[in-house]
């Protein structure tokens, strides 16, 4: 063999190996599937987040999204596109999307939040101990339901009559057996309406109006939630204040807010799941209860209902929109 070509095979294996020890040392792309209803207004902290933990899209991290875009029914067949996909985690931002992750997996870690009552709804044996592939937040919705209408009698003392916008979900019912509840403590009547749609107005508007509703107090769920800005148009229409669950409803034009912060839920399931992709499993990890609440005040909406709060219970505001 002449020394050209011992030179050129040299080269080739030499060139050979340093492939191979790149392959060998190039970071694993982790993919996080994320399971929702929308791209919501919290996803960008979370991503931000997971950026603060050492992770970047395209060198250690992808993300694979699917969305319903409002319909609920097709969360199952969502869910299996992403288990087909393998997925390294499932984030799970509602009960509903948690659920369908739940019933297509029970080896791939899910991240859930914004769940109302993890340990019924079966995702965790408890918070302490979740014992399955799932872990993550509560917003505790059923146990804040009483004290929002409890806020609102402190705003309004001469309500008497509060009537419950609902959306029909079952993830509803433990708040409303918590309304209830509450209502009876502060000697508060209550009347369920639906308003899911703008030709809902006037049937339901003639019904409160005819009820002699003083207030409204709208119920969690993940359809009230993207018909924010319907349901402030309907509350701007029968010119009554409303108390409802997460300050996304105020920035919609909503009166008071007041629940678990949401940016603050979305960046600590982020290290829910950094701890799972460096290998952590979700039964050792710990479901937590949220840490930051937030009562919000748009004084937009106030004004245009004619509404004056005296300084003192803006005070109590920790986010007031003007």
């Amino acid at each position: 063999m002449n020394n050209r070509r011992r030179l050129v095979i040299a080269l080739g294996a030499s060139a050979l190996g340093v492939s191979l020890q790149a392959i060998a040392e190039a970071p694993k792309i982790y993919r996080i599937g994320i399971l929702s209803t929308r791209h919501g207004p919290y996803a960008q902290e979370f991503r931000d987040e997971l950026q603060t933990l050492g992770y970047a899209v395209g060198q250690n991290i992808s993300f694979l999204t699917r969305f319903t875009e409002r319909q609920l029914e097709r969360f199952p067949a969502l869910a299996a596109e992403l288990v087909a996909e393998k997925v390294d985690v499932i984030l799970a931002p509602s009960t509903p999307a948690a659920q369908a992750a739940q019933k297509a997996t029970s080896t791939i870690p899910i991240v859930f939040l914004n769940v109302t009552d993890p340990v019924g709804s079966g995702f965790v044996k408890s918070l302490a101990q979740p014992g399955y592939n799932m872990t993550g937040l509560s917003h505790i919705n059923a146990e804040l339901a009483a004290k929002r209408l409890e806020i609102l009698k402190d705003f309004f003392p001469k309500a008497s009559r509060v009537a419950v916008l609902t959306s029909g979900e079952p993830i509803e019912r433990p708040q409303l057996e918590q309304v209830q509840i509450g209502a009876k403590a502060l000697g508060i009547k209550l009347e369920m309406a639906q308003v899911l749609r703008r030709e809902d107005f006037e049937s339901v508007s003639k019904r409160l109006r005819g009820w002699r509703a003083n207030a409204i107090l709208v119920i969690d769920s993940l359809t009230n939630s993207y018909n924010g800005k319907l349901l402030a148009d309907f509350a701007g229409q029968v010119k009554l204040p409303t108390m409802s669950a997460r300050n996304t409803y105020t920035d919609d034009g909503l009166l008071i807010s007041y629940g678990a912060n949401g940016g603050a839920m979305y960046r600590r399931a982020a290290h829910f799941v950094d701890k799972i992709l460096k290998g952590a499993k979700p039964t050792d990890l710990p479901a937590e209860l949220p840490t930051r609440y937030e009562l919000v005040i748009n004084l937009k909406t106030a004004k245009a209902l004619g509404i004056k709060f005296p300084h003192s219970l803006l005070q109590r505001a920790d986010r007031v929109i003007e």
